[in-house]
């Protein structure tokens, strides 16, 4: 090894004696460096969006290929859309499936996340996704229990709200703007997964709820790919309550409102 430079408190570039770079990142549980290869793996394997290539992982430590950034393009973006929908249509063996290798006890970020597979999205949604994280919020005072009514009320009426049942689709799992990554090569590439079989909208939710450059033109590369069922965009409150309740979890009441506002519109 040649030397190492910070990119931010987990992540490094190291200079290899060969000359190439590599990310080196530190884990914060050993579970999640197992969980992370594992999900960049098994989005390598559909041959649709490019991923960072695993090298390895051990303990606390998860190494990958360095990807220089660029910036974003309309053209890069209806590429990546395109793309993306095929990700989704490699599909997974069932709602809530962990990738191959990954293990159940998985995260989303820095929250921990189960991967329990399930046959009926609405109800594997409610139960694995939507639930656990409003009891958390709970728990940690983040979510007032006389506010739980409207969320719970979201979970009971998920099988008229989820709109036509979809197959599990192949899911990056935490698509906001910040694991998207533009490369100096043209392309955008996905990191930081949290990968599991699930709803293909919720993708596309997690997208909308922090932004993303160019997110017209990746909407329109995905729908000339693969349609979207009608009413999607009146379901995207209902798939971003999820990372709603995992950041209310997090980061606390800011983002407890944004939920329960969420369920309003989902219910709306």
């Amino acid at each position: 090894m040649r030397g190492a430079r910070p990119l931010s408190g987990a992540v490094a570039e190291v200079r290899l004696d060969d000359g190439r770079s590599v990310m080196v990142k530190r884990a914060g549980d050993p579970g999640s460096a197992r969980a992370e290869a594992a999900g960049l793996r098994w989005l390598a394997e559909a041959g649709a969006v490019p991923v960072p290539y695993v090298h390895g992982h051990e303990a606390r430590w998860l190494v990958t290929d360095l990807v220089a950034q660029g910036r974003p393009t309309a053209r890069a973006a209806r590429r990546f859309g395109q793309r993306l929908a095929a990700l989704h249509a490699a599909g997974a063996p069932a709602f809530g499936a962990p990738p191959p290798g990954g293990p159940v006890d998985a995260y989303i970020g820095l929250a921990p996340m189960r991967n329990v597979p399930g046959t009926d999205w609405p109800h594997w949604y409610a139960e694995h996704r939507v639930l656990p994280y409003l009891r958390a919020a709970v728990d940690r005072g983040t979510i007032r229990p006389t506010e739980t009514a409207v969320v719970e009320r979201v979970c009971e009426r998920l099988p008229e709200l989820a709109g036509p049942a979809e197959p599990p689709a192949r899911l990056h799992g935490d698509l906001w703007s910040g694991n998207v990554l533009w490369g100096a090569d043209g392309e955008v590439w996905l990191i930081d997964p949290a990968a599991h079989g699930g709803h293909r909208e919720t993708d596309l939710a997690m997208l909308h709820l922090f932004g993303c450059p160019h997110l017209r033109d990746i909407l329109d590369g995905y729908r000339h790919t693969t349609p979207l069922a009608d009413g999607w965009a009146d379901r995207i409150a209902l798939h971003q309550l999820f990372p709603l309740l995992v950041h209310a979890v997090l980061f606390g009441r800011g983002y407890a409102e944004q939920a329960l506002t969420a369920a309003r519109s989902a219910l709306a």
